[in-house]
């Protein structure tokens, strides 16, 4: 397999497409077009561990409950049921961002962070973008004062018999990440 060239097909300011032309193992020419966070010509180029976004996956220290967000999400023209998110601003690291983030969309303060992923990739048939999972406590009262103004946040606290039930509802959207941490925190009481 081989990279022959890529192109730039958008100029958006948190998401482009891109087309890669490029060579399969019989030799055959081919083109792919994905999505990517980077706004550089070629973000097959760039830097490697470079952190696109978080996903933070708090547990509340007090209520001893796991914390998830009910956000509108356009591209589903509905909700999804996931983990406070966002992407690393420039200058941040990726605790910077998580506890930022954890705050604007929850009002909650990280205590102590329990452990954090490397980066990793949800759908690579589709996109380059990579995000660290990005393991907490925290503490406080939830609240979406905080939220810009095109978010739509609700945040819930769950204990693990609520995450059982809330995974087994049907119809309700998931975020891959989040429903598989659910899970493990259904089947094992542990979040990491």
């Amino acid at each position: 397999m081989e990279i022959c060239q890529i192109e730039k097909i958008t100029d958006c300011k948190h998401l482009n497409l891109f087309s890669i032309q490029y060579r399969d193992r019989g030799d055959n020419l081919k083109n792919w077009v994905f999505a990517s966070r980077s706004r550089l010509p070629d973000p097959l180029s760039r830097e490697a561990g470079v952190v696109d976004a978080v996903v933070v996956v708090p547990f509340h220290r007090q209520e001893k409950k796991l914390v998830i967000i009910k956000e509108f999400r356009v591209a589903l023209a509905g909700c999804q049921y996931g983990f406070p998110a966002g992407l690393i601003d420039t200058g941040e690291t990726v605790v910077q961002a998580g506890k930022r983030e954890l705050f604007e969309e929850t009002g909650l303060a990280v205590t102590r962070v329990l452990k954090l992923s490397p980066p990793i990739y949800s759908s690579s048939g589709m996109t380059d973008e990579n995000i660290s999972l990005l393991f907490v406590e925290c503490d406080g009262n939830p609240s979406n004062e905080f939220n810009e103004m095109s978010e739509e946040i609700e945040v819930i606290m769950l204990s693990r018999e609520a995450a059982g039930k809330i995974i087994s509802k049907p119809g309700l959207k998931f975020d891959v990440k989040s429903w598989m941490v659910l899970s493990m925190f259904v089947d094992y009481g542990i979040i990491s």
